[in-house]
Order: C-alpha cells, then sequence, then structure tokens
C-alpha cells in the first residue's frame, strides 16, 4: 500500500492562512471587547437616563401636591403611566417616606412594600443601583421628594436589566455584521495579496524556494559561460563569474549602469539595445566574445538577459583554418601547373628536344628557388616565412604580386616566448589577406611585406602612443599595398569590428583587423593605417619584444591609440 505524503502547503497558502486566522483572531477580539464595553456604557446610559426620571419627578408640583391629597395614588398612578411611557423606562414608583408604594406598573403591588434600598434617599440622597424587584433585576435610581428641606415621598425608576441587554445585543448584531464584514475584507484582500505573491513564487513553499535559491547560487558559479542580468534602468542586477572574466570587471558592479563599466563602444551599445541580439561577435581587450540578448518583459521591460560566450581559441584555429584552406588551394593549383610544366617537358624529351627540356626545367626550378630563397633570406623566423610563403602562392593565384621588401630581416630565434605564434598569424595573415584584397583588380596588383625589428621609438610616430616601455627593441610588420587607398576619414573606424568597403559576404566581414587590433593590443603594440608611398595603404604594427630592463611586456599592458574593425 502505497502512504501518499501531503505536499508542505505553498508558501502563498501558509501566509493566507496565517494572515486569515489573525485577522479572525483581531475581530472576535474587538467584537468581544466592544460587547463587554458597549453592556458597561448600556448600563451607566440607563442609570442616568433613570436618575434624570426620577429626579424630574421629585421636582414636580403637581407630585407634590398629589402627595398632600387625601388619595395620593389616585392622582399619581396616571401620572406614573404616562411618564413611563414618555421616557422609556419600565417602572416608575412613587411611595411615601417610608417606601409604601402609591404607584406601580402592576396595580397589584400599590400599597405594599418597596423592594429595594432607600435608607439614603430617606436622608435626603439621588442614587442608583441595580437590584431585583417584582419585575426583576433592574438599574434604578431613588429620588427623594423634599418639601421645605423635610422628606416627604420618594420616587424611584428604573430600567430592567434584561431590556439593557437586549439593547447591547442589537448592537452586538450590527456590530457582529460589521466585523463579519471587515473578516471577508480581510480574507479577500488576503487572497488577492496571496495570489499575486503565488504567481511571483509559482506556487512553492519556503523550503523550495530555499533550495532552489540554493541551486540558482551554485549554477552561476558553475557555468563557465558568461550570464549578466540587467533591469528595466539597465544596471546590472545579477552577474556570475564566467561574465567577471569575459567582461574583464572586477569588484563589486551590482547596481552599476553598463555604460560605466569601461567596455568597448560596440559591446556597451549592444547590452544598452532594446532589441535582442542574437550570436553577435563583439571584441573586448583581450577577447572575442559571441553575445546574445533577450529582454524580459511582463507587460513592460524589466531588464534583459545577456549570455557570454568565449570564442577567442574558436576565432583564432579559424583563421588558421582558413589560412590552411587557402594553402590546400594554392597548392591545387600549384600542382595543376606542375603538371602543365611536366607534360611540357615529357613532350620536349618525346620531340627529341632533351636540351630545350633542360633549359624549361632548369628555369622553373630556378624561379621557385628564387622565390624561396629570397623570402627564407629575408625573413628565416619559421612560422612568418611559411606564412608568406603560402600567402604568395595564394596571391599570385589571384592575380597579386606579393613582394617582400629589402628591409626585411628577421632571424630566427629572435622573438621572445611572450609573442606567440599564433598571435603573429594573426596579425601578419589577416593584415595581408586585406591587402590582396584591396590591390587585386588594379594595375599593378602589388602587396609588399617589411618585417623587421628595430629599437622602440622614444616619441610619438604617426599619431601613435609609442609602445609600452619607451626603449629597448620592437618588431615592426608593415603590410603596403596599391589599392584604393583608405578613406582619411575612416581612418579611425578601419579598426573597428563591422567596419568594410566591401559588400558582406557568407559570414560577414569587419572582423580580420578587429583581430588585428585586439592582439596588437593585447602585447601592448601600435597600430596605424596611413597612405602608402605610391598610393593605396600602408598597415604598420609595432610590438614591443623587451623594455628597457630586458623584461618582456606584460600581455595586458596599455596599447597606443587604436581603433577597432574588419577588413577595408
Amino acid at each position: 500500500m502505497h502512504l501518499r505524503v501531503p505536499r508542505p502547503r505553498s508558501l502563498a497558502g501558509q501566509l493566507f492562512a496565517m494572515q486569515a486566522v489573525l485577522i479572525a483572531v483581531v475581530v472576535a477580539g474587538y467584537a468581544l471587547f466592544t460587547y463587554i464595553s458597549d453592556r458597561g456604557q448600556a448600563q451607566d446610559a440607563a442609570g442616568r437616563q433613570a436618575r434624570a426620571v426620577s429626579l424630574a419627578i421629585a421636582d414636580s408640583p403637581s407630585v407634590l401636591e398629589a402627595i398632600g391629597s387625601p388619595d395620593p395614588t389616585a392622582r399619581l398612578q396616571p401620572y406614573a403611566v404616562r411618564v413611563m411611557r414618555d421616557t422609556d423606562v419600565d417602572f416608575v414608583t412613587i411611595m411615601d417616606p417610608e417606601g409604601i408604594r402609591w404607584t406601580h406598573p402592576d396595580p397589584g403591588q400599590i400599597g405594599r412594600p418597596f423592594r429595594g434600598h432607600i435608607e439614603r434617599a430617606q436622608r435626603g440622597q439621588t442614587f442608583t443601583e441595580t437590584y431585583t424587584g417584582t419585575l426583576g433585576p433592574s438599574v434604578r435610581a431613588v429620588t427623594p421628594v423634599l418639601d421645605d428641606g423635610r422628606v416627604v415621598g420618594l420616587v424611584s425608576a428604573g430600567i430592567k436589566v434584561e431590556e439593557i441587554s437586549k439593547r447591547a445585543r442589537e448592537q452586538l448584531t450590527a456590530l457582529l455584521g460589521v466585523a463579519a464584514g471587515a473578516l471577508l475584507l480581510g480574507a479577500v484582500g488576503t487572497y488577492v495579496i496571496n495570489a499575486r505573491l503565488r504567481r511571483h513564487t509559482h506556487g512553492m513553499n519556503a523550503d523550495e524556494l530555499s533550495r532552489m535559491h540554493d541551486y540558482h547560487q551554485a549554477a552561476l558559479h558553475a557555468v563557465r559561460e558568461g550570464l549578466l542580468m540587467l533591469d528595466g534602468q539597465y544596471r546590472v542586477a545579477l552577474i556570475n563569474d564566467g561574465g567577471r572574466e569575459l567582461l574583464g570587471v572586477a569588484g563589486d558592479v551590482v547596481g552599476a549602469s553598463v555604460a560605466d563599466l569601461g567596455l568597448p563602444a560596440q559591446l556597451t551599445g549592444a547590452l544598452l539595445a532594446s532589441e535582442p541580439r542574437v550570436d553577435e561577435v563583439h571584441l573586448t581587450d583581450r577577447r572575442v566574445l559571441v553575445v546574445n540578448t533577450s529582454p524580459v518583459s511582463g507587460g513592460e521591460r524589466r531588464g534583459t538577459v545577456v549570455t557570454l560566450r568565449d570564442v577567442t581559441e574558436l576565432q583564432s584555429l579559424m583563421g588558421e583554418l582558413n589560412s590552411e584552406r587557402g594553402f590546400t588551394q594554392a597548392l591545387r593549383s600549384q600542382a595543376h601547373e606542375a603538371a602543365n610544366r611536366l607534360h611540357t617537358v615529357v613532350s620536349l624529351i618525346e620531340l627529341g628536344r632533351a636540351e630545350e627540356a633542360v633549359d624549361f626545367a632548369t628555369a622553373e626550378l630556378e624561379l621557385a628557388q628564387a622565390l624561396t630563397d629570397q623570402v627564407v633570406a629575408a625573413v628565416s623566423e619559421p612560422v612568418l616565412a611559411a606564412l608568406l610563403l603560402g600567402k604568395t602562392a595564394q596571391a599570385n593565384e589571384r592575380g597579386v604580386e606579393l613582394v617582400v621588401s629589402r628591409e626585411s630581416r628577421l632571424d630566427d630565434g629572435l622573438l621572445p616566448p611572450s609573442l606567440p605564434a599564433r598571435d603573429l598569424v594573426t596579425i601578419l595573415g589577416n593584415l595581408v589577406d586585406n591587402a590582396v584584397d584591396a590591390a587585386q583588380g588594379r594595375v599593378p596588383s602589388r602587396v609588399t611585406v617589411a618585417a623587421y625589428t628595430e629599437a622602440a621609438r622614444g616619441g610619438e610616430v604617426s599619431g601613435t602612443v609609442p609602445a609600452a616601455g619607451g626603449g629597448g627593441s620592437e618588431l615592426v610588420l608593415r603590410v603596403s599595398d596599391t589599392g584604393a587607398g583608405v578613406d582619411p576619414a575612416h581612418a579611425d573606424l578601419v579598426f573597428q569590428r563591422g567596419f568594410s568597403t566591401k559588400p558582406a559576404g557568407e559570414g560577414g566581414r569587419g572582423l580580420g583587423l578587429a583581430l588585428v587590433s585586439q592582439a596588437v593590443q593585447r602585447h601592448g603594440g601600435t597600430l596605424t593605417v596611413t597612405e602608402a608611398p605610391g598610393g593605396g595603404a600602408r598597415f604598420e604594427a609595432r610590438l614591443p619584444l623587451d623594455d628597457p630592463q630586458g623584461r618582456a611586456p606584460a600581455p595586458d599592458a596599455p596599447a597606443g591609440r587604436r581603433t577597432a574593425g574588419g577588413a577595408v
């Protein structure tokens, strides 16, 4: 037999029950207090009423005159009955100084002694008391009738306790009606408030809410992706550890405006946008982030939920993959050309022209070897040399001549470990790709690459801030093309993510030069774009190799002036 354990009442239900009981107790207590208070007030009011009636009768001249007549009852009984009717009292008894009744509501009681205390009235005092007489318990007042200071009679007027209780019960009935209305109103109000609370808590009880909070906190710290929640005024309501790391913020930023976090302008604009953003790529100083935003609304804007994914490594791998794909295409084209040349050599041999075949093959080998020797002689650093050889073949397939300038000189082992090969591929590869795109279809179509080291500049050059450290040596990577050049009006925009002068292709444009800018900044270098001497654009990246004390620059050393962006 399965025993069903009752589910704990929800927090909203517990609050409703507690508030309903509290309202009921308060209303019941107030009703009881009011009933007792009203009953006491009714008795006091009855005593005052009886006292006023008895005093009025005792002061009446006609009563004094009737007392002095031979038959007081004959004149006082009708008078007493009329007074009872007019003053709404239950009895009026007029008696002689010894307490023998002259009047009574029950004529059979006339002539009998008054049942109650009259001693104080016989001494000339008026008083009230509660006493059980012939009509039952009553609140009565006894007053002397004076004639020149002498007590010649007594007057008693009273109201039965039963009548007083009846009045109190009528008041209690009205009070209970009001109390019931108050209880109903309070219950309805409590129900409405708790219904709203149930919607907010989704019917969960306190234990469930506490457990959910614990899971919530654990999940926030465990998730490596960044999570950022903004309120309706675009202030940080919540940020997890991953979000702090990806955005590069430290300290307590909860409650701070997004505009005050020091993020790049385009990323700040995406976070402040009212419409949702889906898989947008944004760059910070050190990372490439994929940003998704979703507004939180419930009839009105309540805030925004932002998720952040770090794709820095992925972008680097994609860049390398694109380079490998380009190399593969170049090798395929070279293999095709090599096959054509081999067929030519074979055909010359078959025609009996062996000497011409040898001369043709030798010329092709000398041309290929000359290109390799030129690149390796200028740049013996293996990663950059391989990159330039591959890019040369790629450019040649697109009808662009890639030339390594004579000033290039970069020996193997010169670059420090703080300048990884991946960053060099990112910088030089994107600059060359951008230049080949710009030069393609132009006359002449040429890209010139220079790579060398020199002493770091100590002052401002070409509008840039000198590299961190102000001394030591620096690596210079310069790429010039014969394209249309860069509009001076776009000089500050050319490195921004999303900026491009060419139509967007599959996957969009505007990220390559932004990645270059990011890599240069990460190593504390400078990146500039100027007009090439023969027309076109010239991009120059300067990366510090060491500082005056011989230490490698910090990865996050401050960069010179930069802009952030994409292929031109």
